[in-house]
């Protein structure tokens, strides 16, 4: 929506030629920004509280920052990077990159908006480049976050060492491959959702994350909801929704 429709909507409503629910529904249906490649969705952020995230597999980097150049938004998260595509980012746009999570963002880091803390806990170090991509996700929307990495159940003290921010937080991300047991033990302990992301960490017949993934979906542990493989943008979103929620 252009400017001009916009002031067109507001004219209406000073006017009473309709009410303020009729300019809502307006303004969270207007149209979107056509590139010759991509339709920007301008108004997701009215609709659904967060801006458009940009999935940057798959696209070139002329793309990318013409997507951002369209957006103008204060802060625009883009995922899934390489690191030629990051090199002409920044450069081109200014984006702040994080070579582990693969991803990058456009603007200023908001301060926490959440109601209280999202933990992220990794089984390994081998899973950080998945639990980074959560832990910023949730950052760049808002949201304080702790992370607890190398707390797998192959050490469940070094997990235990860790009771109070886990009892005190809001959302757990639990992350983990081989068997994806992290999940379950988490979810046994806390109080609060547990947003489960199998990655594909493992030896032999993990599957390329599919045994975690079935762990995970089959948990004992109440509570406990399942992204898919490696997904840890999806489990970072989530967990912001609810953190987000009154």
């Amino acid at each position: 929506m252009n400017q001009e429709g916009l002031k067109n909507i507001l004219e209406d409503v000073a006017s009473g030629r309709i009410s303020v629910q009729e300019a809502v529904l307006k303004i969270k249906s207007a149209p979107f920004h056509e590139l010759d490649f991509a339709k920007i969705d301008l108004e997701r952020g009215i609709r659904q509280g967060v801006c458009e995230v940009i999935y940057g597999e798959g696209k070139t980097k002329e793309q990318i920052a013409q997507i951002v150049e369209a957006m103008d938004e204060p802060v625009i998260l883009i995922t899934r990077l390489n690191d030629e595509k990051a090199a002409y980012l920044t450069e081109k746009t200014g984006m702040v990159y994080d070579a582990c999570s693969r991803l990058g963002y456009v603007g200023t880091k908001p301060k926490p908006t959440g109601k209280g803390t999202i933990v992220v806990a990794t089984g390994g170090t081998s899973d950080m480049p998945v639990a980074e991509e959560a832990a910023l996700t949730a950052e760049i929307l808002g949201n304080e976050v702790v992370r607890l990495y190398d707390v797998g159940v192959a050490g469940l003290h070094r997990l235990l060492s860790h009771m109070e921010q886990l009892m005190s937080a809001r959302v757990i991300i639990a992350i983990a491959g081989m068997e994806g047991a992290l999940a379950s033990v988490i979810g046994g302990l806390a109080d609060c959702p547990v947003i489960a992301v199998p990655t594909s960490v493992g030896y032999g017949a993990n599957f390329e994350g599919l045994s975690a993934l079935l762990s995970m979906l089959n948990s004992c542990a109440s509570g406990v909801s399942v992204v898919n493989i490696d997904n840890g943008f999806g489990a970072g979103f989530l967990a912001s929704r609810i953190n987000h929620m009154d």
